[in-house]
């Protein structure tokens, strides 16, 4: 049976002891109820994993005894999603939940010309990401990039092995057909595609078009599937 798993950016190698956050602290005694002498597992979201003994359960600055700390590799593929922001953010929470448990490295939220969108809560969605890596016990936290337009981030892209999946009737590669590198960045539009404009700024940047299948997706399903399909392992 795994023991509980949680998240704490400032612990490090070397430490011997640590005080958790008061988030992770309440969650740890108040809501799992967790006791002196209790496991449990606790990560940097930088590959670190440590493994700790609760030495003071206190449900605002419990104090841990690290028994065991592990520096794990980071994941060999580096996979980046750049997705337009969506006028119901609850899709968008639900895209970057399930996107961060299947192990991406990397969203960046873009604002393309049919983007219709609200206000982007970043601490939310870091919130929603961070809770994701969690419950799917990583130790390396996607970056969440702040939103950018669509031209500026296309423009800036490095990546070995870059995709823009649309909904035009031009030549496609399927998707089927990708071998997948370990430096990948995807794009996904809005509700309404990519403008043509759009498609054609990528592609002279080197974006590879791609097709998702013979049905219309909504943009989050769009994206989860895509990454299914993309995902080394």
């Amino acid at each position: 049976m795994s023991v509980p798993y949680f998240y704490e950016p400032l612990i490090a190698t070397g430490m011997t002891k640590f005080t958790m956050s008061e988030v992770s602290s309440k969650h740890c005694v108040q809501v799992l109820r967790m006791d002196v002498g209790e496991q449990i597992d606790i990560t940097n979201g930088h590959g670190g994993l440590f493994h700790a003994t609760i030495q003071v359960a206190h449900k605002k600055n419990a104090v841990v005894t690290i028994t065991k700390a592990i520096q794990t590799d980071c994941p060999t593929q580096k996979l980046h999603l750049g997705i337009s922001l969506l006028k119901n953010a609850v899709r968008l929470e639900w895209l970057f939940e399930k996107a961060t448990e299947m192990g991406l490295s990397a969203i960046t939220p873009l604002v393309c010309e049919r983007t219709i969108h609200a206000r982007f809560k970043t601490e939310r969605m870091q919130q929603i990401i961070q809770s994701a890596m969690i419950q799917s016990q990583q130790t390396w936290l996607p970056v969440l990039n702040e939103p950018m337009p669509f031209q500026e981030f296309i423009t800036q892209s490095t990546a070995t092995q870059k995709l823009i999946a649309h909904c035009e009737h031009q030549q496609k590669t399927s998707i089927k057909c990708i071998e997948p590198s370990n430096d990948l960045v995807l794009l996904i539009g809005p509700e309404g595609d990519f403008a043509p404009t759009e498609i054609e700024a990528a592609m002279v940047k080197d974006f590879t078009p791609i097709d998702l299948g013979p049905t219309r997706l909504r943009t989050e399903t769009a994206g989860i599937f895509a990454l299914s399909v993309l995902k080394n392992f």
